[in-house]
């Protein structure tokens, strides 16, 4: 089939990069504008777009799909069917009725659990055992489509929203071909969503990241992986931010304030929490380089009875 592509982040190039060395043609690639990005503020091209022309594939940046300019674009390209992955802004619906096949979505989710921005963070925040991809039939709704097929992935108990991601790119490149092939022969099922089981994945920023050490050790750590590697957990030390990368879950309830350092041992910093405590392993003080807990109190004295904030 002839697709037109439309997705901007990592997972999306993963996915396009599936299409690309799949049978079907890429007539080309719509994705958000480009944007400054670092501290120098420099403009970077989104990574779905760096892989279409390094491909040599047309880009369309659009500042709004809706615009008539980019939908009379469409029409003359004529794509027999839209694909979207992670693209970052919402099709109107003279644009999802364009293609003899309509737009697919590819959703890092079951759904229809985790709709909206940021599914796969807030799976393992949430404490889900398993998450996966849902290739679904696009409508004006927001992630409320018709779905086609769903593959599941199961969240590893030291999962990160890094490493599911990486997961789940591939995942989505996999059941995405096996979902054109069944569009395309006409043999592809669609099943409604169950309203009643959604809920919304809201997207993140870095507030979100901010330790409430007053509630479980169970769901601090389950921030700590999820919002690994951005935005990042983190609290203060020192009157400085301090992010904390990776640290276990300790059952035991000792006395304390939460946030309290109950203990420092040779590799680990032990935190009182609302229930239970946490074994800090790696750790990154402002304007430090991200490492071990071992190597960070090598070069800092941690008092037993400081209070992280």
């Amino acid at each position: 089939m002839n697709i037109l592509y439309m997705g901007t982040p990592d997972i999306a190039a993963v996915i396009l990069e599936t299409l690309i060395q799949s049978r079907h043609k890429i007539i080309a690639v719509v994705t958000q504008p480009d944007k400054p990005k670092g501290r120098g503020n420099q403009i970077q091209f989104p990574p779905v777009k760096e892989l279409a022309i390094n491909n040599q594939i047309p880009v369309f940046q659009p500042a709004k799909v809706r615009e008539e300019s980019f939908l009379q674009t469409v029409k003359e390209l004529r794509p027999d069917i839209i694909v979207v992955a992670a693209f970052g802004q919402i099709l109107p619906k003279a644009l999802l009725d364009m293609p003899p096949f309509g737009c697919i979505n590819v959703h890092a989710s079951l759904l229809p659990k985790y709709r909206g921005a940021a599914p796969i963070q807030w799976s393992i925040i949430d404490g889900e055992e398993k998450t996966g991809i849902t290739i679904m039939h696009m409508d004006v709704g927001l992630d409320t489509g018709d779905m086609i097929m769903k593959q599941e992935v199961v969240i590893e108990p030291k999962e990160t929203g890094g490493s599911l991601h990486d997961k789940l790119a591939i995942c989505g490149g996999e059941i995405l071909l096996k979902a054109l092939d069944a569009i395309e022969s006409g043999t592809a099922k669609r099943e409604k969503q169950i309203e009643e089981e959604s809920n919304y994945a809201k997207m993140l920023d870095k507030t979100v990241g901010k330790i409430d050490f007053s509630k479980s050790a169970i769901s601090i750590e389950r921030l700590i992986r999820g919002l690994n590697p951005w935005p990042s957990a983190y609290t203060h030390l020192f009157d400085k931010t301090l992010k904390i990368w990776d640290a276990d879950v300790i059952a035991e309830n000792p006395e304390g304030t939460p946030g309290e350092i109950l203990s420092v041992t040779k590799d680990a910093i032990i935190v009182k929490t609302g229930e239970g405590s946490l074994s800090i392993k790696e750790l990154q003080l402002e304007g430090k380089k991200r490492m071990s807990a071992a190597a960070f109190l090598l070069g800092y004295s941690i008092e037993v009875g400081t209070v992280l904030q």
